[in-house]
């Protein structure tokens, strides 16, 4: 039988070889800018190598360097008298990369954990939802990692992560079905049975809309 621990390492998101190379990533991109046909001499491709490894690098992969530890921060104790509810963060807006064809997807993430000893900030939720999708990641690996990621960091015992995107590969290539919205769920704990504190966290999520 696989341990978990073994199957933690097969799913998990791999960092890259290497620190990202600016200088190596304006060169490809200027090369990719002249296999297309296009001129480096006109006036608004003449910086774009540059600014195109300036945006990946800063924005778009950035993720890879941060660890969950470092996204979530200082922690806190539970607060006295705390039985097990859930503490819930809908809403929480972001940007990713698909790793198949490098074009963006963008969408709202709800995040959701019932505290074992620790709490965090309301704000490091979206910190850790950011350190995993400024990655080359799918969608469902993005809701898998953060929610994964809480249980391991926090302790908790039951944890949600759920993922509505808007995904480039799907609105501008092939059948382009411009208006179509992708889901993806995942969870961890006690939350993995579709018992009362699940029904408990779909009830606030239709609350909010």
């Amino acid at each position: 039988m696989t341990s978990s621990r073994a199957r933690r390492k097969a799913t998990a998101v791999p960092a890259p070889a290497t620190a990202p190379d600016a200088a190596a990533m304006a060169r490809a991109v200027a090369d990719f800018l002249r296999a297309a046909g296009l001129s480096l001499q006109d006036v608004h491709l003449k910086d774009t190598p540059e600014r195109v490894a300036e945006a990946w690098t800063s924005e778009f992969l950035d993720g890879y360097g941060r660890t969950p530890e470092e996204a979530l921060g200082e922690t806190f104790p539970v607060p006295p008298g705390s039985s097990g509810e859930l503490v819930v963060v809908t809403d929480l807006r972001f940007h990713s990369m698909c790793p198949h064809h490098l074009l963006p997807l963008t969408g709202r993430a709800h995040v959701a954990y019932v505290p074992g000893k620790r709490v965090v900030g309301f704000g490091r939720l979206s910190a850790l939802v950011d350190c995993f999708a400024h990655r080359l990641i799918l969608q469902e690996d993005l809701a898998r990692e953060v929610a994964r990621a809480l249980a391991q960091v926090l302790g908790s015992p039951a944890t949600a992560c759920i993922i509505e995107a808007e995904q480039a590969c799907l609105r501008l290539r092939g059948d382009k079905q411009r208006d179509a919205v992708t889901h993806a769920e995942a969870y961890e704990g006690t939350l993995r049975r579709d018992g009362p504190l699940r029904r408990e966290l779909w009830a606030r999520l239709g609350a909010r809309r």
